[in-house]
């Protein structure tokens, strides 16, 4: 949200017409950090996750874990506003401007009641999917049961309770046939929070949720999600923070024709 080289005395800034209805795209590319976004004065509408339409939300910010894509529109008002990420759990924040109008600029440390308490945040456990993407009924085929492990004291992060084996990737993948219904629950067992993804296919979450290729697991809960396989392939499901990824939370799916 800001340029390289630019301080937080000098933000990036966005212009616009007021009344002007925008769509903003919100990419979280950050290797350990979730942001909680908000763009302050103004209410956001939740259209899409992961690139996959949703039935509109109104919230007031959105939390996105590494690797997560949320769709918002906002209707801009009068003035400039700061747009603000917040580094989940730090002290750190993306700072921007938008700006309609005339007026003094917010500091870079303007606190916003849409990052307050009380304030409403997506996440996906508010969302559904739309009809138009939603997963076709049909019987379960297959459950693979994946358990979250590790501690930061042993640094020892993996899947049912095993690190992923680089010289040796198939050693603990979990085999599918090609067509099943295939429903992951998908259990954290840390203390820690993890940005849950699956390469070559987007699943939904049980009970009508968001079609997703990435979800928060928050600490001792459970997902359950589901896929069709109809991508023949060996795909990685793995940790999307980068450094509990690289050491040892993947597995991998693997399927033929």
């Amino acid at each position: 949200m800001r340029r390289p080289g630019k301080p937080a005395a000098d933000p990036a800034q966005f212009t616009g017409t007021p009344g002007s209805r925008v769509r903003i795209r919100l990419i979280n590319a950050g290797g350990d950090t979730a942001f909680r976004v908000a763009l302050g004065g103004h209410r956001l509408t939740v259209t899409h996750t992961d690139g996959y339409p949703v039935d509109p939300v109104e919230v007031d910010s959105v939390l996105l874990g590494m690797g997560e894509r949320y769709d918002v529109l906002v209707t801009l008002g009068d003035g400039v506003f700061p747009f603000i990420a917040d580094a989940e759990g730090k002290r750190e924040r993306g700072f921007a401007l938008v700006r309609t109008g005339g007026g003094q600029a917010p500091a870079a440390d303007v606190q916003i009641t849409e990052l307050g308490e009380g304030s409403q945040v997506a996440t996906a456990e508010l969302l559904a999917a739309a009809s138009a993407v939603t997963l076709g009924r049909r019987d379960v085929d297959r459950t693979i049961a994946l358990t979250l492990t590790g501690s930061m004291a042993a640094y020892d992060w993996g899947f049912n309770g095993r690190q992923f084996d680089m010289h040796d990737p198939l050693r603990d993948a979990h085999p599918l046939t090609a067509g099943e219904r295939v429903r992951l629950t998908v259990t954290n067992d840390t203390d820690m929070w993890h940005p849950f993804h699956l390469h070559g296919h987007t699943y939904q979450h049980t009970g009508g949720g968001p079609r997703k290729d990435t979800s928060i697991v928050l600490p001792k809960q459970t997902l359950e999600l589901e896929f069709d396989a109809d991508n023949p392939g060996r795909w990685m499901a793995h940790c999307h923070n980068i450094y509990h990824g690289e050491a040892g939370m993947m597995t991998v799916l693997a399927y033929r024709q």
